[in-house]
C-alpha cells in the first residue's frame, strides 16, 4: 500500500483550485442509468471512487467515454441503452458506500434490482433502512438476503407521500433517482439539503425530470415516463475546499482559494473566523490567513446547513493548535474518532466521553508513524504532518485517492513538502 511521507514545518502559500464534487458526481453518474440517451459531465474530479462507479455501470451494460482536460479534471459521456445485467455485485459495492444509489434507478426504469449491501469506510453502521422504507412506500417489493438486496415492483412504481425519519443525505438521494420516473406525484419530506442533492436534482430537471423544493426539506417529483440525456458541469468539491481552507490556517499560511462560492463554505468560515483566522471572499477567490493566535472554538456536526461532518476530523486537528480548549461533537456518525489515536500519537491532547472529544490546545505538534482508517481521517493526519516538525509518514493513504484529487500537487505548489511512496511495504 501507497504511504505519504511529509516534512513538516513550512506554512502553505499559493493558490489551490478546487476540484469537483465527489459527492455529487457520484449519484449524478448512477442518474445515467434512468435514460437510454447520452449525459455528458463535466468538471468530474480523478478519484477511485469515481473509477469504481464507473466500473460499477459498466457491468450493468453501460457505455463510457473519458476525456481528460488541462485542468486534470475529466468529461464523461455515460449511456445505458444497452442495459444487460441488473445486479449490482459485492466485489464492487463493497469497495464504495455510493453504489447504492443505482438501486433507485434500476427499480424505476427497470422494475428489478439486486444490490450487495454497502461498504466504504468503517466509520458508522450507516444502516440502508430508510433506502428500503422509501421504495417500498413506492410500491417495490424489497427482500434482503444472502448479503444483497433483492427489489421488484409490478410496473412502474408508484408516487407517494413520505417523510424520512431522520435526515439522510444517501436516502434522500436514492427516493429522488427512484421517484423521477414513478406514476404520479411524490412528496417527500425531512429530506436531506446538502448542495450535492441540490445538483443532482438540478441535472435531474435538466435530463426532463419535474422537481420542486429544490434545496428544501420538502421536495415534490412528478415523475415522467421517460428522462432524456443532457450535458452537465458538477459543482465545486466543498469538502475539498473546507480541507484546504483548514490546512492553510493550521499551517499558519496565506492561500488563494479559487473555483468555489464562499457561500457553499460559509458555515466552516464563520467557524474559522471565529476562531481568529482571516477568510475574506472576494469575486474569483476565498482568501485564507492566518494572523494570530488560534483562537478554541466548539463545534457540532449536524445536517447541512450545519457544520459537516466530513471536515470534524480536519478542524479536530487545528484545534489541537488553539490557544485552550474546544469541544468536538459528533452527531452524524458514531465512530468518526478513529483518528484521534493517530492525532494523540503527534502530540495532540484530547479525551473521548461518548460523542464528544475535548480537544486541549498544545505548542505544536510532533512527526509520528501513524495510520489512516478512513477518507477523512487520513486528511486530518496529512494536515497534523504539515504542521509537525520532522518528518511524518501516513500509512493506508488509498483512502486519500477516493475523495482528493492530486493532493500532493496541490499542496506542493503551495510550498509543503510531501511525497508518495509507491507500493510501501508496511
Amino acid at each position: 500500500m501507497d504511504s505519504m511521507l511529509i516534512r513538516g514545518g513550512f506554512p502553505l502559500i499559493g493558490e489551490i483550485i478546487v476540484s469537483g464534487s465527489k459527492n455529487a458526481a457520484l449519484p449524478i453518474m448512477a442518474a445515467s442509468l434512468l435514460t437510454n440517451q447520452v449525459l455528458e459531465l463535466s468538471n468530474i474530479p480523478k478519484l477511485s471512487d469515481i473509477n469504481t462507479m464507473q466500473s460499477l455501470l459498466k457491468h450493468h451494460g453501460a457505455s463510457i467515454s473519458s476525456n481528460e482536460q488541462d485542468d486534470e479534471s475529466l468529461v464523461l459521456k455515460l449511456q445505458s441503452n444497452s442495459i444487460s445485467d441488473l445486479t449490482a455485485p459485492y466485489e464492487i459495492v463493497r469497495k464504495m458506500r455510493a453504489s447504492i444509489w443505482v438501486l433507485g434507478p434500476l427499480l424505476a426504469r427497470f422494475g428489478e434490482a439486486k444490490v450487495s449491501l454497502p461498504g466504504g469506510c468503517a466509520i458508522g453502521a450507516r444502516q440502508v433502512d430508510l433506502h428500503i422504507a422509501v421504495m417500498k412506500a413506492m410500491g417495490a417489493k424489497i427482500e434482503i438476503k444472502d448479503g444483497y438486496i433483492y427489489a421488484s415492483s409490478n410496473g412502474r412504481l408508484k408516487g407517494c407521500s413520505f417523510a424520512f425519519a431522520k435526515s439522510s443525505v444517501g436516502a434522500t438521494i436514492n427516493a429522488i433517482l427512484a421517484a423521477v420516473l414513478a406514476d404520479g406525484k411524490t412528496d417527500l419530506s425531512n429530506c436531506a439539503r446538502e448542495p450535492e442533492i441540490v445538483d443532482l436534482c438540478h441535472c435531474l430537471n435538466k435530463m426532463g425530470a419535474e422537481i420542486s423544493g429544490i434545496g428544501d426539506k420538502d421536495i415534490q417529483i412528478f415523475g415522467k415516463t421517460t428522462l432524456s440525456g443532457a450535458s452537465y458541469r458538477i459543482l465545486p468539491d466543498r469538502i475539498e475546499a473546507g480541507t484546504y481552507m483548514i490546512a492553510a490556517a493550521a499551517t499558519r499560511g496565506d492561500v488563494k482559494l479559487r473555483g468555489i462560492k464562499y457561500d457553499i463554505v460559509e458555515n466552516l468560515a464563520s467557524k474559522m473566523i471565529e476562531a481568529g483566522i482571516e477568510v475574506k471572499p472576494y469575486k474569483d477567490y476565498i482568501h485564507i490567513k492566518h494572523s494570530g493566535p488560534i483562537k478554541p472554538v466548539d463545534i457540532s456536526t449536524q445536517p447541512y446547513p450545519g457544520f459537516s461532518t466530513d471536515l470534524q476530523a480536519q478542524f479536530m486537528c487545528l484545534m489541537s493548535l488553539a490557544d485552550g480548549s474546544s469541544v468536538v461533537s459528533e452527531n452524524i456518525f458514531e465512530n468518526r474518532f478513529m483518528h484521534v489515536p493517530e492525532l494523540c500519537r503527534m502530540g495532540a491532547n484530547i479525551t473521548i466521553n461518548g460523542n464528544k472529544a475535548t480537544v486541549k490546545g498544545v505548542g505544536g505538534l510532533t512527526a509520528a508513524e501513524v495510520m489512516a482508517s478512513d477518507l477523512r481521517a487520513s486528511v486530518s493526519l496529512i494536515i497534523s504532518g504539515l504542521c509537525a516538525e520532522g518528518e511524518t509518514k501516513v500509512q493506508r493513504i488509498y483512502h486519500l485517492d477516493r475523495g482528493y484529487q492530486t493532493l500532493e500537487k496541490k499542496l506542493s505548489n503551495c510550498g509543503a513538502d510531501v511525497s508518495r511512496i509507491v507500493k510501501d511495504t508496511i
